[in-house]
């Protein structure tokens, strides 16, 4: 399979700068499932185009049940290996995952401008009549040209194979080329080579963020994209549309706190680390707080004691956990019970909500997003929502040595996406705290190592 995006901006060979890719070199990137090269046919001041090859190992796809077939054969024969599908958009997450945020160190206006640009993706599997290519790219401004391949050439009477390939050109920032590409190719494909559950409900929010709520294919992209699971459609177009969605739609899967893991029981370092958080909030005076992520409310049963904070906001996206947190503050004084709010809802999408509060705590959700989400969580909380105190806290990656029973290189819950060393979130609260007018303090959370550190860490943005 074979994507390629070229410009003809002058000088176009910037292309590199905004892809982090050199146009001198070949790029090699290997997914598990195949090996992804990426290499510039061409590179010169006048056209720069860029091409991302896919080579997928069949037998991986079945050894690692990812081929989305239903039987045994299905299994081994089918067009997976070879159809531009949801292993593309995984390549471009992966592999380009910067451009597709919208980030250039070294040429960041031209990431955020619109310039010239051609695509084109082959072969693209279509599940559907041809004109429904155009139907979902033609609406974000982008000429569509559609080559519809025949089965055998030589035996037009066979009729037409469900694969094209499509032509895109149009004048875009390249960040939204590419997020048009990595949410519409599997929805044309119609078929995905992983589970989808709540997390594909918050790449697709993060995603369309922008275009997606006044698409005429919205409802059809959401359904195909979120494979037809009617819970999450319903909880998407409440998102996207809330006029139009009823209560029980009102769900979005930015990932919330998660339960205590028996790795970290013995410290009591869950324990410990909501005692700091409530502490350091306290110190700041702060009247109106958030806990973003407040899972089952164990945060704020020690917030919602202190006598001084008059209103909480407690966001969180599993219906389950609001339940059981509305469970526990079902005995509270009443004068305790007014001061509090829960929420469902989402912490990558700006929420008018949550503006205006003093303070927000993030106790162990970060870890939670894929990597190339958090910028969606930065400009919701820190860009538009800009609580004057935000705490952070996440697990010290540095740590994990010394948990007995944790092999090496594992996180200590299945649901982090990533663990991050001190060096690794001090450079990402440093950053976020320099681009949003925030300065940032950090310290540990347990008893510290002399080498590895505390097994948590903290960091206070204060604006």
């Amino acid at each position: 399979m074979f994507l390629s995006i070229a410009t003809s901006h002058q000088p176009a060979t910037d292309l590199g700068f905004l892809l982090h890719k050199n146009p001198a070199r070949v790029h090699e990137l290997d997914l598990g499932f195949g090996q992804a090269v990426m290499f510039y046919p061409e590179a010169t001041p006048q056209r720069c185009e860029f091409a991302i090859t896919l080579d997928i190992d069949p037998i991986a796809l079945v050894r690692g049940r990812q081929g989305g077939g239903d039987g045994l054969l299905d299994q081994y024969v089918n067009d997976r290996p070879y159809a531009a599908s949801s292993f593309l958009s995984v390549a471009i997450a992966r592999g380009i995952r910067e451009a597709m945020a919208g980030r250039s160190r070294e040429r960041q206006p031209l990431a955020d401008t619109a310039i010239p640009l051609d695509a084109e993706v082959a072969p693209l599997p279509v599940r559907g009549t041809t004109d429904l290519v155009g139907r979902l790219f033609e609406p974000l401004g982008y000429h569509v040209a559609v080559t519809r391949h025949r089965l055998d050439p030589e035996r037009p009477d066979w009729g037409e194979a469900p694969y094209v390939t499509l032509r895109l050109s149009g004048t875009a920032r390249l960040s939204d080329l590419l997020t048009h590409l990595y949410v519409l190719m599997p929805v044309l494909d119609d078929r995905k080579h992983y589970f989808v559950g709540e997390d594909e409900l918050q790449k697709l929010l993060a995603r369309g963020d922008g275009w997606l709520a006044a698409h005429p294919e919205r409802d059809l992209i959401t359904a195909r994209y979120l494979k037809r699971r009617s819970s999450l459609i319903k909880a998407a177009l409440a998102q996207l549309v809330p006029d139009e969605a009823g209560p029980e739609g009102q769900l979005d899967p930015a990932r919330g706190d998660a339960a205590e893991t028996v790795i970290e029981r013995p410290l009591r370092l869950h324990e410990r680390r909501l005692d700091r958080v409530a502490e350091l909030i306290a110190q700041t005076g702060a009247r109106r707080v958030l806990d973003l992520g407040c899972g089952d409310g164990k945060l704020i049963a020690r917030l919602i004691r202190n006598p001084a904070i008059a209103e909480i906001v407690g966001v969180e996206v599993s219906s389950q956990e609001l339940a059981r947190a509305d469970a526990r503050f079902t005995d509270l004084p009443e004068v305790q019970k007014r001061k509090l709010t829960l929420l469902q809802g989402s912490l990558i999408y700006r929420d008018l909500r949550l503006r205006g509060f003093e303070a927000a705590a993030l106790v162990e959700v970060i870890e939670h997003f894929e990597l190339d989400r958090l910028p969606h969580l930065e400009r919701a909380l820190f860009g538009d929502a800009r609580p004057a105190t935000v705490i952070v806290t996440t697990p010290n990656r540095d740590h994990n040595v010394m948990f007995e029973g944790l092999a090496p290189g594992a996180f200590r819950h299945p649901d982090h996406r990533f663990e991050w060393s001190r060096r690794e979130f001090q450079g990402w609260a440093q950053r976020v705290a320099a681009e949003h007018g925030y300065s940032v303090r950090f310290e540990g959370v347990g008893d510290a190592h002399p080498e590895f550190g505390a097994p948590g860490q903290l960091a206070v943005l204060t604006r």
